[in-house]
């Protein structure tokens, strides 16, 4: 049977191997006790318990932050440091704590989802908002964000979550008032986005809430549930006018050119005809300006040619053939052949 040992008492002499005889005396001066009970030592296990509680305790302050994380230490509830990614130590607790915050995971609210209620027998929801021209629209929006300063963050504002609903809420209502509703509800939603990412963020950093706005996203932007209706009305005949105003520029994009080019033609036969006209005046008065000349070059000649020309070009057209006597041995019967009631 194997004897049990007690490395605390020196009275154990053949089995206790594990110690030297200095160790067991050391240990015997500083933590053996003698009392009543037959010498056993408590008060040394007491202080090895305190001493491994000790110890523990001090071990206790070592914290491990993720890459995505921020450790902030408080010693006392009040700040002390940021610390970053990695393996640090701070004073074991009650002294000192470390609150761990995530600063990469992207945090949304969603703005216009709130429940309805009854004001003056109408009923509304917070995402009815007043646009500049006196109108009424029904936005839903979101907005992410993430945290940028987690000291800021836990210690600046008491409900950042709320803050940047509040906020948002602010800032949408302030730009969608300044706003008319055509270009909310139809044209470019890019424009409110960016003016309210922009807005918002500057808020939040007067607030130093330790938040940076990633994005917004105008999800809806639609005229209420009670007059959509007539909107759409509205809509199909500001549609049909654009179609209208559209088709007209197009015929006049067509008709116009066309007379255009109708003019220019008409310009350039005139100019055409201007041309001939005063070319052929010049060539007649060339031709008279030279009969001229020959006329006062040989009279006679030239007013029996003249006299001949005229004598052939009026008698070409006469019905009656003149014989001159003297040929009357050398004609010929000539037989008319034009209608009993003409004249020979």
């Amino acid at each position: 049977m194997v004897k049990e040992t007690n490395p605390w008492n020196d009275n154990s002499t053949e089995n206790d191997v594990w110690l030297s005889d200095k160790q067991r005396k050391a240990f015997s001066r500083h933590f053996k006790v003698i009392n009543n009970n037959g010498g056993k030592d408590w008060f040394g296990y007491v202080k090895w318990g305190l001493l491994l509680i000790v110890v523990l305790w001090g071990c206790s302050g070592f914290y491990q932050v993720q890459p995505s994380e921020e450790g902030v230490v408080l010693r006392f509830g009040k700040y002390v440091e940021t610390t970053t990614a990695g393996l640090h130590y701070h004073l074991p607790s009650p002294i000192e704590d470390v609150i761990k915050v995530n600063v990469t995971q992207e945090r949304s609210i969603n703005l216009g989802t709130g429940d309805s209620r009854d004001f003056r027998n109408n009923s509304f929801t917070e995402s009815h908002m007043l646009t500049g021209d006196e109108n009424i629209v029904d936005i839903n929006l979101t907005v992410v964000w993430k945290i940028k300063d987690a000291k800021d963050y836990l210690f600046k504002m008491r409900s950042p979550d709320e803050t940047v609903n509040v906020a948002a809420q602010s800032v949408l209502r302030e730009i969608v008032g300044q706003s008319e509703m055509q270009p909310i509800i139809t044209g470019d939603r890019g424009k409110v986005e960016d003016e309210t990412k922009d807005e918002l963020q500057r808020v939040l950093d007067e607030f130093e809430a330790g938040i940076v706005i990633v994005r917004v996203k105008l999800q809806k932007a639609d005229p209420p549930r009670e007059v959509v209706d007539a909107f759409n009305e509205v809509q199909r005949a500001k549609a049909d006018m654009e179609r209208f105003k559209n088709e007209a520029e197009a015929y006049r994009n067509e008709v116009i050119p066309k007379a255009h080019g109708r003019a220019a033609q008409i310009l350039q036969d005139a100019e055409a005809y201007r041309a001939a006209t005063i070319n052929k005046a010049e060539g007649e008065a060339k031709r008279f300006a030279s009969v001229y000349a020959a006329y006062k070059d040989g009279k006679d000649v030239t007013v029996r040619k003249m006299y001949i020309d005229a004598m052939e070009k009026v008698l070409s057209k006469a019905n009656k053939v003149i014989i001159d006597p003297s040929q009357k041995g050398n004609l010929l019967p000539v037989l008319s052949l034009k209608s009993s009631g003409g004249k020979e």
